[in-house]
């Protein structure tokens, strides 16, 4: 494996983790009551989401154009660790508004 695609790899398991890592101390935070800094780490998983999203958008150009992008093992880990962040961004939310409501 080249060191291209081991970066592009990288990116998308390190963003997708650190998104679901923003995500689950969001909660966290939410549950104390501290519900500023729970929307301050979902902005973070948000920021997390974007440089991902921007590697695997670079990904479908290159495809788009022509350009053979090889799907392994690595490359389905990769995707997986960005749709858990993805879900578990979204999760946080309703869990957010949850602890947001009772607080109400």
């Amino acid at each position: 494996m080249n060191d291209e695609r081991m970066v592009v790899i990288m990116g998308l398991i390190l963003n997708g983790g650190d998104a679901k890592s923003h995500a689950f101390q969001a909660i966290q935070l939410a549950k104390t009551g501290d519900f500023a800094g729970a929307r301050t780490e979902i902005q973070a998983a948000d920021e997390a989401l974007k440089a991902a999203h921007d590697i695997q958008t670079d990904m479908l150009t290159k495809a788009a154009q022509g350009e053979h992008i090889e799907v392994d093992l690595y490359m389905l880990h990769a995707q997986d660790h960005l749709m858990n962040g993805i879900t578990f961004r979204d999760l946080a939310v309703e869990i957010i508004s949850l602890y947001e409501r009772q607080a109400g």
